[in-house]
């Protein structure tokens, strides 16, 4: 479910009021949604294996329903020609955003593939994607922070890897470095796990703990890191560095060189942190996702021999105690996703709510801006810890 438009026309409808035409986006499964029924009624018959399967409401889009439904539809009135720079809609934004990862995951994707058959990596892709990047997050970050945050445990390989480029430009920006850093920044981002395409994939995904041996052969992708890296023309030094550098620690135990103190750059002093963050914060075969908060505290608990302490605290100030994309509980019981931050403080998001843990189910989609209400965050959530799926409100 999109932003402010495509959310004002979702009505929850009873099956029982269920006609032909309307379009369904989720189903309310017994207090969870699930949106593998999304689409037009077509025939009696779907509506009576909703009922059989004990369904009683759904989500009705009625944009996107017939018109002879009689559902309401929201008018949408052409903005007025402005003097000033027109800023696309957020609509525009999650649009963008989500055409920029998805273009993003399938180059990966595809370099991956090429790299596993013998072939370089051509770095001009990743310069065009990198900027691209870079103009959605100068543009609206939340956007991106949005649509990022959306993860599958299947697919961490490619998100992981979206994800810290991601938050390497948007960190950059915040540090103010200047914009060739963070097109660099980017590059060396998406290109920073290449290595694990030579790991062995039952030990890359196995969901146990690992043994000794299998830790050190997955350190063994930074070796063959090294060995792509060499034969990648048209890389810069930055771009090597964040993808050779984000398993070393400032006590020299890190690998693959051991480097440490002032061997690291900024750069890469930077990618470590990003790097265990987005991990963290990510489902995987082995592990539910961690609320930044909780992986904020793991950030600091490896400070100062692992990680820069003074970087630390600003990536938390960059990022906000509760990020754009993330789960909140309000001081009502509502749970939603932060939804924008920018031009805020850190307390008070405007959060979209969906869910009431008060009363154990879905409710009608509401945006809260924190500044107009006498409501507060009362504290960050995850997923899993609720056992709902938010997926289909982002």
């Amino acid at each position: 479910m999109g932003d402010s438009t495509e959310s004002q026309a979702l009505i929850k409808v009873p099956v029982s009021e269920l006609t032909l035409g309307m379009f369904v986006c989720a189903v309310d499964n017994h207090g969870k949604v699930a949106i593998a029924n999304a689409g037009r009624i077509r025939g009696q018959e779907a509506i009576t294996k909703l009922v059989k399967n004990g369904i009683k409401h759904v989500w009705v889009n009625a944009q996107r329903s017939s018109d002879c439904c009689g559902l309401k539809k929201k008018t949408i009135t052409p903005p007025r020609p402005s003097a000033e720079k027109l800023v696309p809609s957020r609509d525009l934004q999650q649009t963008q955003a989500k055409k920029i990862l998805g273009e993003a995951k399938h180059l990966i994707r595809k370099v991956l593939s090429e790299t596993f058959e013998g072939k370089a990596i051509e770095v001009a892709p990743f310069e065009a994607l990198a900027d691209n990047m870079i103009e959605a997050v100068l543009l609206d970050a939340d956007a991106l922070k949005c649509v990022s945050a959306l993860r599958s445990k299947d697919a961490y390989l490619l998100e992981h890897s979206v994800n810290v480029a991601f938050l390497l430009v948007t960190f950059g920006k915040y540090l103010k470095l200047e914009r060739e850093t963070l097109r660099q920044m980017a590059i060396g981002g998406i290109l920073h796990d290449i290595g694990k395409i030579k790991v062995d994939n039952e030990v890359l995904h196995k969901p146990g703990k690992l043994t000794q041996e299998e830790f050190e052969h997955i350190k063994l992708h930074q070796v063959y890191a090294l060995e792509i890296m060499a034969e990648t023309q048209g890389l810069s030094q930055t771009s090597k560095d964040v993808c050779l550098m984000h398993h070393e620690k400032l006590d020299g135990k890190g690998y693959p060189r051991g480097l440490k103190d002032e061997q690291l750059p900024l750069h890469g002093r930077m990618s470590c942190i990003v790097d265990i963050f987005d991990a963290l914060t990510a489902t995987r075969c082995y592990k539910e996702a961690m609320s930044p908060a909780a992986a904020f505290k793991i950030l600091l608990s490896l400070t100062p021999f692992h990680l820069d302490q003074g970087l630390v605290y600003e990536f938390i100030r960059c990022i906000g105690i509760y990020p754009v994309g993330s789960l909140v509980m309000l001081s009502d019981g509502r749970i939603g996703i932060v939804w924008e931050s920018t031009g805020r403080d850190a307390l008070h998001p405007v959060v979209k709510c969906f869910y009431s843990l008060k009363h154990k189910r879905y409710i009608d989609v509401t945006m809260v801006d924190l500044l107009k209400v006498d409501l507060n965050i009362d504290r960050g959530v995850s997923p899993s810890s609720l056992e709902i799926d938010p997926t289909p409100f982002y």
